[in-house]
């Protein structure tokens, strides 16, 4: 029988982080080399959120990828639990309900179609779904298509998730809410967390830590440890003060 993860706070084993020691990657293209990552390293202890910004194109999938075991570095290791990458769009199957969309995880890890909606929906009313259930994504808001790919993602039962910029695609006040949001279900089931964004509050807001990149040939330039109490709030004076920190990192004015 496979197990569902458990409702209660799941306790995370000593090897449920994250070590990426010196990991280099290098694309073969028609136009000549591109490098992507160039010896970096990072790590995250179990349950922890690291969130990682940088500038664009500077690696940041490419080393969610080599976490989650979708890509081999060139040289280099990367060490850590089974993962779980929830990527910048939901993919959720247009066809499919919410429901069954959520289910995925359950039915690619074996489980019956049943069984996978019986252990799926008292989730859904967990995530704020309830009266959902049926619905297809076309009739879900950005925030509700969000949460049914990131159940997806937890019900893979992976100790470690890898996101690459989970609230991108959403207007300001959907991602502030998708933030704390985030944050109250990792209290309650705890997980290993990257999160790469482009937004450098958010980074502050969600991470334990924050891991700044260079530009490409990605690599590591700056840890930044974030010990402020949660909830946080962007106007708050710590907040604005480490979101200077990291930009500051980044190269950028303030």
């Amino acid at each position: 029988m496979i197990e569902a993860p458990v409702k209660e706070p799941r306790e995370l084993q000593g090897d449920d982080g994250v070590s990426v020691e010196l990991v280099s990657r290098t694309f073969r293209t028609r136009r000549g080399p591109v490098h992507a990552l160039a010896s970096m390293s990072l790590r995250a202890r179990p349950g922890e959120i690291v969130t990682v910004v940088g500038p664009s194109g500077c690696g940041k999938t490419t080393l969610l990828e080599l976490v989650c075991g979708l890509q081999l570095p060139d040289s280099g290791t990367v060490r850590c639990a089974p993962a779980v990458l929830m990527p910048q769009r939901d993919l959720l199957l247009p066809w499919c309900t919410a429901l069954d969309n959520a289910g995925l995880a359950l039915r690619a890890r074996g489980v019956g179609r049943a069984q996978a909606r019986a252990t799926a929906a008292p989730w859904l009313e967990r995530f704020g779904l309830a009266g959902f259930e049926h619905a297809r994504p076309a009739e879900l808001s950005g925030g509700m298509r969000q949460r049914v790919s990131f159940l997806r993602s937890l019900l893979a039962g992976k100790p470690l998730l890898a996101l690459d910029e989970p609230f991108a695609a959403l207007d300001a006040i959907t991602r502030l809410q998708m933030q704390d949001w985030l944050i109250e279900v990792l209290a309650s089931e705890p997980r290993t967390v990257l999160l790469v964004t482009h937004d450098v509050e958010e980074a502050v807001v969600l991470g334990d830590r924050v891991v700044v990149m260079s530009g490409r040939p990605g690599h590591a330039v700056a840890e930044i440890e974030v010990s402020l109490a949660r909830p946080r709030r962007r106007g708050d004076p710590a907040v604005v003060a480490l979101r200077e920190q990291v930009l500051a990192a980044l190269g950028v004015s303030a």
